[in-house]
C-alpha cells in the first residue's frame, strides 16, 4: 500500500510513501527536459538499478558519509550538472540519505538560479525528516548546515523497501528524529511511538509505514504553516541546538545526526525544568525511558558513555554560539512544556546552560 500526503507549500508537492515506488520515478520527471542522478557510492551499488527506465541519465556517484556535505563536493556536483548539460527545465533526482538529500537539493537550488528536485530519501531520517520541507545545505567547519538555501522538492519517493539495508546506527538515527517528531506532534503521536518502541528497536517493520507517514503528516503541516522557519516552524528543531554542536565537537559524522539529537532532546528537557517551563514533570523520564527502548541516549551522560567521547562541555557550549538559530552570539533554544506544547526563541543564562552541559 503506498500512502500519498501532500505538502501545501508554494508550489505544493506529494510524498508518496510505500514499497517499490522507485519504480515510478523516471515516470514522474518525464516531463523535464533532462535529469541527473545524484548519489553515493553505497547506495548505487544498492538502489541505482531500482531506478528503472533512468538508464540514460547521468549520474554522479559520490562518497558516502557527512564529511561529502561540504563546499568542495557542492563545486563538484554543480560541474557535474553543467557538464551533464542540465538546463532550467531539467531535474535533479536524489538517492541516498540525508546528506545527498541536502547536497543535492543545494546544488539544484543554486544551478541556474534553480532547478527542479525529485528527492528519493533511502535512510529513515530522511524519509521520515530531511526529505521534506526544503531545507538543503552544507555544513562548514565552523558549524552544521551553515550554508543554504530552501528549495522545496517537485515530488519525494520514499521507498520503505530500501530500509532493510540500513546499519543499525543509521537506523537508530532515524529513530531520534522520530521521537522529535512525536514530541512536536503531541500525545498521540507520542504514545503511538511508545506503543511501536519494541518493533522499532528490533526492526520488525509492524507499523513502520504508519509511523512513517504519522511524522511526515505532523511535518507537512507545521512547514505549510511557516515555510522559510520565520515562526512556528522553528519546534521543528526540538535538540538540535545542542544536537548539532555535539555532531561539531565530535567531528562531522562521527555520531550519527539523530543520535545526537536523540542526546540533544533530553538536554532541551532539562533546560525546560530549569527554567521551570515544563508543565509536565514526568517528561523528562518518559522521553528518557522512550529513547532507551528505541537503543538510543537519552541525555549527554548516557552519549558519553555510549560513544567514549568526552564532549567537554567548554567545547559544546561554544560551538553552540555558532548555532544558526542564534541571536547576538547567544543560542536561543525550543524547549518543551509538554507534548505538542513547545516554546522556541529562549535565550539561555550562559552559566545554566554550563550547568546542563556539564
Amino acid at each position: 500500500m503506498t500512502t500519498s500526503i501532500l505538502v501545501a507549500t508554494e508550489p505544493a508537492y506529494e510524498v508518496r510513501i510505500g514499497r517499490g515506488i522507485l519504480d515510478d520515478v523516471a515516470a514522474a520527471v518525464a516531463n523535464h527536459t533532462t535529469a541527473a542522478v545524484i548519489t553515493d557510492t553505497r547506495v548505487a551499488e544498492l538502489y541505482r538499478s531500482a531506478l528503472v527506465d533512468t538508464d540514460g541519465f547521468a549520474t554522479c556517484v559520490l562518497p558516502p558519509g557527512e564529511e561529502t556535505k561540504s563546499l568542495a563536493y557542492l563545486e563538484r556536483v554543480l560541474s557535474f550538472l553543467a557538464c551533464a548539460g542540465l538546463d532550467r527545465g531539467g531535474c535533479v533526482i536524489t538517492l541516498g540519505g540525508g546528506v545527498i538529500g541536502d547536497l543535492g537539493g543545494l546544488a539544484a537550488a543554486l544551478y541556474m538560479r534553480g532547478i527542479a528536485f525529485h528527492s528519493c530519501p533511502t535512510s529513515l531520517l530522511a524519509q521520515l525528516d530531511a526529505s521534506v520541507g526544503g531545507k538543503t545545505a552544507v555544513n562548514l567547519p565552523e558549524g552544521k548546515n551553515l550554508a543554504g538555501a530552501f528549495h522545496q522538492p517537485t515530488a519525494v519517493s520514499a521507498d520503505t523497501a530500501v530500509l532493510a539495508t540500513l546499519e543499525d546506527e543509521e537506523w537508530r538515527s532515524g529513530l531520534g528524529e522520530m521521537l522529535k517528531t512525536a514530541l512536536v506532534g503531541g500525545e498521540r503521536a507520542l504514545a503511538a511511538l511508545e506503543e511501536g518502541a519494541p518493533a522499532l528497536r528490533e526492526r520488525s517493520g509492524e507499523g513502520l509505514e504508519e509511523l512513517i507517514s504519522s511524522c511526515v503528516a505532523i511535518k507537512a503541516r507545521v512547514v505549510a504553516d511557516d515555510p522559510g522557519e520565520l515562526a512556528g516552524r522553528q519546534v521543528l528543531n526540538l535538540g538540535h541546538s545542542f544536537g548539532h554542536a555535539i555532531e561539531r565537537v565530535a567531528g562531522f559524522g562521527s555520531i550519527p545526526h539523530g543520535i545526537a539529537v536523540a542526546a540533544g532532546i533530553g538536554l532541551a528537557l532539562e533546560c525546560s525544568r530549569r527554567t521551570g517551563l515544563l508543565s509536565d514533570s514526568t517528561l523528562p523520564e518518559r522521553a528518557a525511558r522512550l529513547a532507551g527502548e528505541l537503543g538510543l541516549p537519552g541525555d549527554l551522560e548516557a552519549l558519553r558513555a555510549r560513544t567514549g567521547l568526552p564532549l567537554a562541555s567548554s567545547e559544546l557550549a561554544e560551538s553552540m554560539l555558532l548555532d544558526k538559530k542564534g541571536r547576538r552570539g547567544v543560542p536561543r533554544l525550543v524547549l518543551v512544556r509538554g507534548p505538542g506544547e513547545l516554546v522556541c526563541g529562549v535565550e539561555m543564562n550562559p552559566s545554566l546552560l554550563a550547568e546542563v552541559l556539564a
